[in-house]
């Protein structure tokens, strides 16, 4: 395995940890929408502070995410075409 391929499989098992945490945090946001049939103004103020944290983070996540798509390669422009 040369230096870049190893580097390479670093950025995707790193990718796939944050799609992992990524899911969990959704996960807990659907609860918290979900407990509250879907609308924030519902939420307990201490509900409310933890959704917005939790999506804050989330938010950081996906920033994260995109960051390696990018220097993955995972634009999108190299999916093979369905045509």
């Amino acid at each position: 395995m040369t230096a870049n391929n190893g580097g390479q499989l670093g950025l995707v098992r790193r990718y796939r940890k944050l799609v992992e945490a990524y899911e969990v945090l959704d996960g807990e946001i659907d609860e918290l929408l979900t407990a509250a049939r879907g609308k924030t103004e519902r939420m307990s103020a201490a509900d409310l502070r933890q959704y917005r944290g939790l999506a804050r983070k989330r938010t950081e996540l996906l920033n994260d995410m995109r960051q390696l798509e990018q220097a993955l390669n995972l634009t999108g422009d190299d999916k093979p075409s369905t045509n």
